[in-house]
């Protein structure tokens, strides 16, 4: 059994670290609750300015086709890999990067023996991985966490949309954690561009008369103006449910740490208990047996 000293040097150290996670914890959960509430709010926008979009383009013949519509061979393929600037957040960032080695290893497992795939990281801690295993990191926006507003994203987005016009790139994909719940997060793989087109189905008369509309100006004209303003918002929304998720589990992670210290702690104490009595003990027999001695 350790001796008091030791013991008491653990508690301590123990106490420490429930404090220290114990407040992160604190300050994970208020950030939390700032960023819930933004993707939250975000989230209807996007879906139905997404949902009018390809409502738009689905009963577009080929020919007529939007820039950012227009499917061609995956032959080089760009992926944005979303992860934290910093650790204690639990499977966070080994989950997402996990599913980016696997997308590339399985789906795309011609353009990476070809070396055409190309990573664009956000967060210091993708970067650091795939810098360090030689990937194709061309880019990283490790910043952006630091002021993560709709202005700070709209230059991104753009260049996501001029390395797809300029085909550079044939496909581009969002890879990042989608915030469901503080305790939960699922990792999604986003086709960003070419954007999908609404798959044409059987529609009843009644919904061919609800679609028939007259757009003015033409549909083109509207998908010109609509599409790069979707294609930030889908970007800004991709950046929110990341920084929600990371604050989820970092709550959540933090919240485990802190139990988990607290349980030790009533261990050493028990420990340090068990000690001192012995000690007691000890010492009382001690007294007796040199006191018996003396009587003889």
């Amino acid at each position: 059994m350790p001796g008091l000293k030791e013991v008491r040097i653990r508690i301590a150290s123990v106490k420490s670290t429930e404090q220290i996670t114990n407040a992160m914890k604190m300050v994970a959960a208020s950030k939390l609750r700032r960023a819930q509430n933004a993707i939250i709010r975000l989230r209807p926008y996007a879906a139905k300015l997404r949902k009018i979009m390809q409502n738009l383009s689905a009963g577009m013949e080929d020919s007529n086709e939007n820039t950012y519509t227009k499917i061609r061979k995956a032959e080089r393929i760009l992926l944005v890999v979303f992860s934290s600037n910093r650790g204690l957040c639990g499977a966070f960032n080994a989950n997402i990067i996990k599913l980016a080695v696997e997308r590339m290893n399985t789906t795309y497992q011609v353009q990476e023996r070809n070396q055409a795939i190309d990573l664009i990281t956000v967060g210091k801690k993708a970067t650091d991985f795939f810098r360090k295993r030689k990937y194709q990191v061309v880019d990283s926006w490790d910043e952006v966490y630091d002021s993560l507003t709709f202005e700070t994203i709209t230059p991104k987005a753009s260049a996501l949309m001029q390395f797809f016009t300029e085909k550079k790139y044939d496909r581009i994909e969002l890879i990042y954690n989608q915030f469901k719940n503080a305790a939960v997060q699922r990792q999604v793989v986003e086709q960003y561009l070419p954007l999908v087109r609404e798959e044409a189905e059987e529609k009843t008369d009644l919904k061919k008369v609800e679609a028939d509309y007259i757009f003015e100006p033409d549909k083109e004209t509207i998908l010109e103006e609509l599409t790069p303003k979707t294609l930030r918002i889908q970007l800004f929304k991709a950046f929110l449910d990341s920084y929600a998720a990371e604050m989820g589990a970092r709550m959540t992670a933090m919240h485990q740490a802190t139990d988990n210290a607290r349980a030790l702690l009533k261990e050493l104490r028990i420990s340090y208990n068990k000690a001192r009595q012995n000690q007691i003990t000890r010492e009382i027999i001690e007294i007796v047996s040199g006191a018996e001695a003396l009587k003889g």
